[in-house]
C-alpha cells in the first residue's frame, strides 16, 4: 500500500489539476447517509420502511404531486441534516492539494448537499450534475426559473412528514420542489448544471496534465464512475471505494479499497514524505 500512496504523491506532483469526481460515499466520513440498497435507505427513514416506499418511489415529482408532505418530509429532513452537517477533514486535504497546483481543481459531483461548497470550495468550480437541495424550482415548472431554498423545514421524523408549511413557487403560488434530478423526472430544469458543465470543460482545456481522485462513487446511479473512466482516458484515475474499487484495465491509475477519509489521509502523508507540502 504504501508503493501505491507513493505512486500517488507521484502523480499529484506532476500535475498541474487536480479533478475531483465524489459521490455519496465521500460524505459518510461527515456521518452521512448514502442509502446503499434498500435496507440501508430504509435503515435511515425507518418510517418509509414501515410504508414499504423505496428510494425511487419517493425521490420522484409523482411524489410531490401525490404525497407532498411525505415527499417534503424526506427532503426537508434531508436539507436540514445537510446544513447541519460538518465536512470531514478529507475536503481539506484535497483543498490543500489544489492550491498548490496550477489550475487548482474542479468537481465533478452527483451529491446534491452542497459539502463542497460548506467545505470552502469555489462554487464556480463545481459542477453538480444531478442538481442541488438548496436551490428550489416549480413542480410543474410554470418557468425556467431556480431559486435559493431559503426557508427552515420542520418534520415529523417518525411519521416522515413536513409539518411546516410548503415552499410555494414565488410565480404561480404552486407546489415547489427540489431542482434536483430525481428517478422519472421530465421536469428537472437543468440551466444551472449546464453552466457549470461549460466552466468544467473550460477549466479541462486549460489543464494540461491533471490527476483524477474518484471518491464513494457507486454502481447503481454510475453517472460519476462513467464521467471518471471518460476522463481517464487523459490522466490518471485514483479511485476510492470500499465496496467496488475496480477500474477499466486499459486506464493508468490505482484503486483504493478504503473510505475516502482513510485514502485522502493515506493521500496527504506521502505527499509530506515527498515533500509536497513544503514546496521541495
Amino acid at each position: 500500500m504504501t508503493t501505491t500512496f507513493q505512486k500517488i504523491a507521484d502523480w499529484i506532483r506532476q500535475a498541474d489539476g487536480l479533478l475531483i469526481s465524489a459521490g455519496a460515499g465521500m460524505g459518510v466520513d461527515s456521518g452521512l447517509p448514502d442509502f446503499r440498497g434498500r435496507e440501508g435507505f430504509w435503515k435511515a427513514y425507518p418510517a418509509l420502511a414501515a410504508a414499504n416506499i423505496a428510494f425511487t418511489e419517493i425521490a420522484c415529482p409523482d411524489a410531490f404531486r401525490e404525497t407532498p408532505e411525505l415527499a417534503w418530509g424526506f427532503y426537508g429532513h434531508r436539507l436540514a441534516l445537510y446544513r447541519r452537517t460538518v465536512p470531514h477533514r478529507g475536503f481539506e486535504i484535497l483543498r490543500d492539494v489544489a492550491a498548490r497546483l496550477r489550475c487548482g481543481a474542479f468537481v465533478f459531483t452527483s451529491n446534491v448537499d452542497g459539502q463542497f461548497q460548506r467545505a470552502g470550495f469555489a462554487a464556480d468550480r463545481i459542477y453538480e450534475c444531478h442538481g442541488s437541495i438548496h436551490h428550489l424550482q416549480c413542480l410543474k415548472p410554470c418557468r425556467d426559473d431556480i431559486w435559493p431554498a431559503g426557508f427552515e423545514p420542520r418534520v415529523d421524523e417518525t411519521r416522515c412528514r413536513m409539518t411546516s408549511p410548503l415552499p410555494p413557487c414565488p410565480h404561480c403560488g404552486g407546489l415547489a420542489r427540489p431542482n434536483i434530478m430525481m428517478f422519472h423526472d421530465w421536469g428537472w430544469l437543468d440551466a444551472n448544471a449546464r453552466l457549470q458543465a461549460g466552466r468544467l470543460n473550460r477549466w479541462r482545456a486549460e489543464t494540461r496534465n491533471p490527476v483524477i481522485i474518484e471518491l464513494g462513487a457507486g454502481v447503481d446511479v454510475p453517472s460519476v464512475r462513467l464521467f471518471s473512466e471518460d476522463q481517464a482516458r487523459f490522466a490518471p484515475l485514483i479511485r476510492v471505494n470500499p465496496r467496488a474499487p475496480e477500474r477499466p484495465q486499459r486506464t493508468e491509475g490505482v484503486s483504493l479499497a478504503m473510505g475516502a477519509l482513510e485514502a485522502l489521509e493515506g493521500i496527504s502523508d506521502a505527499l509530506y514524505e515527498a515533500g509536497f507540502w513544503d514546496g521541495s
